[in-house]
């Protein structure tokens, strides 16, 4: 039985939403053979028949020569869909139909989807979906994706017209061939638009005659006024992503204190070898632990954004940055997962599901990397105080903030040639959407659904990386110096003194890039000989103290000023964490691009300790 449905439309038209909806778990996420694109493959069954949907790449039309509009195109001349479902944005409805005029000269089987008719209803428009019908001559639909109530209808048209389909009766009449290549596509153009007009002649009916900004837009697209109070809500959403996980992180971090002991008590009665104890009583409960933690950014930041977004309010911050950050070859939408790096990379990665396509998304990955999150300074002061006085540690954190600056272009530069294209950069096309209220119960399930497929799938990684660390780091006897990492740091120390740090410090770099919660543990068990490395990294959170006055006497004794320097600059532009890499492959579904970065990031920050030693080596 034909059953495949395609779903086609412009970024934020609502395919994701009604993928989601209709997919649920069921669902493959992947990247289209080749390509830098996100490839997004279901089912769901309805009256005993299973139904595959394919939610094709984003993308302004068909006929450019962009990735998403190249595969989107293929994919439907290809046959490969049986039924295509065109959603349009009903609040927006001349700009949206454009798809649906390139479309219909594929002459494929279809149904077109009204979109967000609750922002429409808000802008007091009403739409008589039925003369749009008998102009199309295929069947149009008024729909809320955000609002379940509507699914079952929508599921029983496709099913209906699976059977029995449907195509466009009218088509824009294109001119013939032979004027100059840039005529032809402006005649085309004007053609597909003259053919919307005609459509929606009188399907429209407004009663807002005409627009005005609100006060709240005034204020929130001043040139200035607009940029700090978009920053600072972006700040508060981030906050109050951390109060909404912090509770499921607190049960999270229970799991290794519960079960540490006890199993490892377990275990030790009976004769089982200590490495195994290790494996099972600390790398597997904090493995959940991390993961817990891990979704529970990923909930937090999926519930409050995801307000953000539908009441209208990112559409306004994207709005205000989109000219400082094309500079990046990104667009404003990425200020939001900047924005939110700063204190988690983690939440920040997730946050870029807002771009409009997996090039941009991929970037903006990169750029997020380049920012220290949160836990990066609660050890740099710290470090810092050891060996510089106040007013050197301020300027030391002011030099790190600029060179932030400095890191994002130079990854843009970097990147963006193979992500995003000359050709395919451009500014955002928008308009700006209604206030409305937003549908809670479709938020959180979408936040929920977010939440539990990372936790999923970043077990597996986590854990594989986990039990990597731990082969480098597991001493039978507790001393750091019978560790494989210990071997292999006093082994390489010739080549890490190049680039400014001893084994020590270099094994506090290497636990960084596991959790820079870690390093001021591992720090502690290499220079003091208090705890394991596996401890300090894997009980940092909550079972490992450390006493800095002890620490801070131990390293200024063998590390001098230029080498604690380098440290520190190796420590913050390493990769973010393990489970920030974890995220990003989950994100990008890309293992190519995630190691990629990670090895951009790696190198980078050691290239960039070998600079900063070998000068302030000169100075200090």
């Amino acid at each position: 039985m034909k059953n495949r449905i395609a779903l086609l439309g412009q970024p934020n038209s609502g395919k994701s939403t009604v993928f989601n909806a209709l997919t649920g778990s069921r669902q493959h996420v992947g990247n289209w053979p080749g390509k830098t694109v996100e490839k997004s493959d279901g089912y769901y069954i309805y009256n005993g028949t299973r139904y595959t949907v394919t939610d094709l790449p984003g993308s302004y039309g068909l006929s450019g020569n962009s990735d998403e509009e190249v595969i989107t195109s293929d994919f439907i001349k290809s046959g490969q869909a049986d039924l295509v479902c065109i959603l349009v944005d009903a609040s927006q409805l001349e700009r949206s139909m454009y798809m649906a005029a390139e479309f219909a000269a594929l002459n494929k089987p279809a149904v077109l989807l009204l979109n967000m008719m609750d922002v429409a209803k808000a802008q007091k428009k009403e739409i008589d979906h039925k003369l749009l019908e008998r102009r199309l001559g295929i069947p149009v639909l008024p729909f809320t994706a955000a609002d379940s109530r509507g699914y079952d209808e929508l599921k029983n048209l496709l099913a209906r017209e699976l059977e029995h389909p449907h195509k466009l009766a009218s088509v824009p009449e294109l001119p013939v061939s032979g004027s100059a290549s840039s005529d032809k596509v402006q005649a085309e153009s004007e053609a597909k638009y003259r053919w919307i007009g005609e459509m929606l002649a009188d399907v429209t009916h407004s009663g807002q005659k005409h627009f005005e900004l609100s006060k709240r837009d005034r204020r929130l697209l001043s040139p200035v006024l607009g940029k700090v109070l978009c920053f600072g809500t972006v700040l508060v959403g981030f906050l109050a992503a951390m109060i909404i996980c912090l509770p499921l992180m607190g049960l999270g971090s229970m799991i290794p204190q519960l079960l540490n002991k006890p199993i490892a008590d377990l275990l030790t009665s009976w004769h089982v070898h200590p490495w195994l104890v290790s494996i099972f009583s600390i790398i597997l409960p904090n493995t959940v632990y991390f993961c817990i933690a891990m979704s529970g950014f990923v909930f937090g930041v999926n519930l409050v954004f995801g307000y953000l977004e539908e009441i209208g309010f990112l559409a306004r911050a994207a709005y205000q940055f989109d000219s400082l950050l094309s500079g990046l070859g990104l667009q404003g939408k990425a200020i939001c997962p900047i924005l939110m790096g700063f204190g988690c990379t983690i939440g920040g990665t997730c946050g870029t599901r807002v771009m409009d396509n997996w090039g941009q998304r991929m970037l903006t990955m990169a750029v997020v990397w380049a920012v220290p999150c949160a836990s990066i300074w609660t050890i740099i002061p710290v470090i810092s105080s050891m060996f510089f006085t106040p007013v050197q540690t301020m300027l030391i954190i002011l030099g790190i903030l600029l060179y932030v600056i400095v890191l994002m272009t130079v990854v843009s530069r970097v990147f963006s040639w193979k992500l995003v294209s000359e050709n395919a950069r451009s500014g955002m096309i928008m308009e700006l959407p209604p206030y409305h209220k937003p549908h809670w119960k479709h938020i959180a399930k979408e936040a929920l659904m977010k939440a539990w497929d990372i936790f999923r799938r970043a077990l597996r990684t986590v854990t594989l990386i986990s039990l990597l660390f731990w082969v480098f780091s597991y001493s039978g006897s507790g001393n750091v110096a019978d560790s494989l990492l210990y071997k292999v740091g006093t082994a390489i120390e010739p080549v890490t003194r190049i680039f400014g740090l001893g084994w020590r410090t270099f094994m506090g770099f290497i636990s960084s890039a596991f959790a820079k919660e870690a390093v001021l543990g591992v720090l502690n068990a290499a220079f003091v000989g208090n705890g394991t490395v596996l401890d300090a990294t894997f009980r940092s959170a909550f079972n490992v103290t450390t006493d800095n006055a002890v620490l801070s006497q131990a390293m200024t004794d063998v590390v001098s000023k230029a080498e604690a320097l380098a440290f520190m600059c190796a420590c913050t532009f390493n990769i973010p964490c393990v489970m920030a890499l974890s995220t990003t492959y989950r994100e990008s579904h890309s293992l190519k691009w995630t190691a990629r970065i990670a090895a951009f990031y790696v190198c980078g920050a050691l290239i960039l300790a070998c600079i900063v030693y070998h000068i302030a080596a000169l100075f200090l």
